[in-house]
C-alpha cells in the first residue's frame, strides 16, 4: 500500500487536515501525520463571516500525530500533502520539514498543498519558477518565495496541486488523486 505523509501542526485547520486524510484512506493509501512531536495536536476551525475581513478562528477536533519531523524518512513516501491553517506560519522554520519538502520536490513526487499551505514551499525554497494558488493573503508569500499566485480552486503545476482554502476541497482532491494515481497507484 502506497503512503501518504501529511505534515502539520496545532492550529491546523480541521477540514484541511481531516478532509485529505479520510479521502486517501478512502482511495486505499496509508496516510500518516508528521508533526514538531508525536502527540495530541488542536486543530481549528476557520470560517468566513460575512463583513469580516478575515475568516473566524474556533477550536477543532484534536487528532494524534503518527511522527515527529525529525523521524520522518520521506523515501517512505509517495506523496506530500500540506493543510493550511495556522500551522505553516511556525512549522515552515523547522529545518527537518524543509528538507522533507525539498525531498518530494527534487523527486517531482506529488504535493498537495492548500491554503496557507504553500508558506512551507516558499519557506523550502521550491517555488522559484514554479505556480501556485494560495489563500489570497499568503499570495505575496508565494511571489516572494520566488513563484507566481495563481487564483484557483486547484492549480495543478505539474507534481504540485494547490488551492485557496477548505471550499476547495472538491476539486483540489480530485486534481490531486489525478496526480497521486498516475505516480503512485494505491496498491
Amino acid at each position: 500500500m502506497a503512503k501518504v505523509l501529511i505534515i502539520t501542526g496545532d492550529a491546523a485547520e480541521d477540514l484541511e487536515v481531516m478532509y485529505p486524510y479520510q479521502r486517501l484512506l478512502e482511495e486505499g493509501y496509508e496516510a500518516h501525520i508528521a508533526a514538531p512531536s508525536a502527540k495530541k495536536l488542536q486543530f481549528v476551525v476557520h470560517d468566513f463571516v460575512e463583513g469580516f475581513d478575515t475568516y473566524t478562528e474556533k477550536p477543532g477536533h484534536s487528532w494524534a500525530a503518527d511522527v515527529a519531523f525529525s523521524e520522518v524518512n520521506p523515501d517512505e513516501y509517495a506523496a506530500l500533502v500540506i493543510p493550511g491553517g495556522r500551522a505553516p506560519e511556525y512549522i515552515r522554520g523547522d529545518r527537518d520539514v524543509q528538507e522533507i519538502v525539498r525531498h518530494f520536490a527534487d523527486a517531482g513526487k506529488p504535493i498537495a498543498a492548500l491554503c496557507h499551505g504553500p508558506l512551507i514551499l516558499a519557506a523550502a525554497g521550491v517555488l522559484k519558477g514554479r505556480e501556485s494558488s494560495a489563500y489570497p493573503a499568503c499570495a505575496v508569500d508565494v511571489e516572494s518565495g520566488g513563484g507566481t499566485w495563481v487564483d484557483s480552486e486547484a492549480h495543478v503545476d505539474q507534481n504540485l496541486v494547490t488551492g485557496r482554502a477548505w471550499p476547495d476541497h472538491p476539486a483540489w482532491m480530485r486534481e490531486f488523486m489525478k496526480v497521486l494515481r498516475a505516480a503512485a497507484p494505491a496498491a
